[in-house]
């Protein structure tokens, strides 16, 4: 395992509102996603969740998965998870693209299934992506602040 990048400051104020298993697990998730693909540019948002989005450039529409992080679980989402082969039928939802597989434990991700399911969705999303991009590794705050220098939004 690499060392992590820290986590941005804005992200951090609304995570520390969450119970320490959640944010031990997602702390840990985060690590395992960065660990396989370490250029990923990381996308912080705070709307009806909390969620940390990795994409192999700076647009959400290069994005190959996230974690949303509610009030009493997280999710490890996966953008075109539709579009993605799942032989161990491990992605739950309905929608038009996105799936997640609910996320309680390490053991949960922490595996050779996963593992190839994020490497999968990272190689369709270069695969997609429109034109090759210079921004690298970075994290990216989407969360607004108030000009009191809080983060805005709500919990």
């Amino acid at each position: 395992m690499t060392e992590s990048r820290p986590i941005h400051p804005d992200f951090l104020f609304w995570l520390e509102h969450k119970e320490d298993s959640l944010i031990d697990l997602f702390c840990d998730l985060r690590t395992y996603i960065l660990d396989i693909h370490p250029d990923s540019n990381e996308m912080l948002y705070h709307t009806h969740a909390l969620t940390a989005v990795f994409s192999i450039s700076d647009k959400l529409s290069d994005a190959f998965c996230m974690i949303p992080i509610y009030t009493n679980h997280l999710n490890l989402g996966f953008n075109r998870g539709t579009l993605l082969k799942d032989p161990n039928q491990l992605l739950k939802g309905t929608g038009n693209l996105i799936r997640h597989i609910p996320i309680n434990d390490p053991k949960e991700y922490r595996n050779e299934p996963v593992k190839q399911l994020i490497q999968s969705a990272v190689a369709f999303a270069i695969k997609d992506m429109d034109k090759p991009t210079k921004s690298i590794g970075k994290t990216i705050s989407k969360i607004t602040k108030n000009p009191t220098g809080k983060t805005n939004g709500t919990q």
